[in-house]
Order: C-alpha cells, then structure tokens, then sequence
C-alpha cells in the first residue's frame, strides 16, 4: 500500500518529522532521479499543500525545470540569478518571506508570496534545487529550512552516491 502523507497535527516540527519517517523508506531503494524526485512533490504536496513544489535541476550551467506539482513554471534559470539561482551559487538555503522583495526574483507565477529554495548538495557541488512556494506572505520559517534541509540532504545521499 501507498503512504498516505496526510497528517492531522498542527505543529509543524511534528508534521515534518512524521513526513520524514514515513517518506524516506518510500525512496530508500530507489536511485532514478526523475521518479524519486517526482514522488517527492507529490508526497510533500499532499502532506503540506503549498502552492508549488518543484526541482530545478542543475545541466550545463544553468538549472533546468525538473519534477514538479502545481502551475506551470519557468524553464531555465541562470545561476546567481532568483531565488533559485541564488540558492545554487551560493549553496544555502533562501528563506524568502516575500518574494517582491527579493532583488531580482523570477515571477514564474503571480500567485507566489513567499518561497524557500534549498539545495541539494553531494560531493561539495549543487545538483539541483527544492523550489517551494506559497501564495501566503511569510509561511517559510526556520523550522521549514531545518527539516527540508535533513529532507534534501537524504535526497542528495540517495541519488547522488
């Protein structure tokens, strides 16, 4: 049986730790990109309800669309370059509590208010980004980066090795 990811408690760190427990045995024997990386939107669509989960996936120096749920989003973006291009040529997380207020932000989607973008790190280089949006103002927090950072980081170790 497929898990659910759908939880009833309100308190964030909770729901992300009942996520994770319950998400990574779902990929742990699974290594193609394209298919852990599109169950992992799906599965954090489902459990958090974002407006956008996605992958930019890093191809001849530019970051390229890869899995996603929600609208249709941009193609390519440039390194150093958004919040994603930032993420990736810096190799940090970006918790942006308004997207308008970021320098140089992509709009791919009116709708989008705040985002946080982590990326997914293995052997020192950035493979690709966790794109996230919401179209509420400041839903991104520290606890979100904490645990989407563990989440990628399991991510990055079971398709990068």
């Amino acid at each position: 049986m497929e898990p659910a990811f759908t939880y009833t408690t309100s308190d964030k760190s909770t729901r992300y730790e009942q996520f994770i427990n319950d998400f990574l045995p779902y990929i742990t024997d699974e290594h193609e990109e394209v298919s852990v990386l599109a169950n992992t939107a799906a599965a954090l669509r489902q459990a958090f309800g974002w407006f956008w989960i996605g992958f930019y996936l890093v191809r001849d120096e530019q970051l390229i669309l890869g899995p996603f749920q929600g609208d249709v989003a941009c193609y390519r973006i440039r390194k150093g370059r958004g919040v994603c291009g930032t993420a990736w040529a810096e190799a940090t997380t970006q918790v942006v509590p308004d997207v308008e207020q970021f320098p140089g932000h992509i709009a791919c989607s009116g709708s989008s208010r705040s985002e946080i973008v982590v990326p997914l790190i293995a052997h020192d280089t950035v493979r690709a980004v966790l794109d996230i949006d919401s179209d509420t103002l400041a839903t991104f927090d520290d606890t979100d980066r904490h645990y989407l950072e563990i989440l990628c980081q399991h991510l990055s170790n079971t398709l990068y090795i």
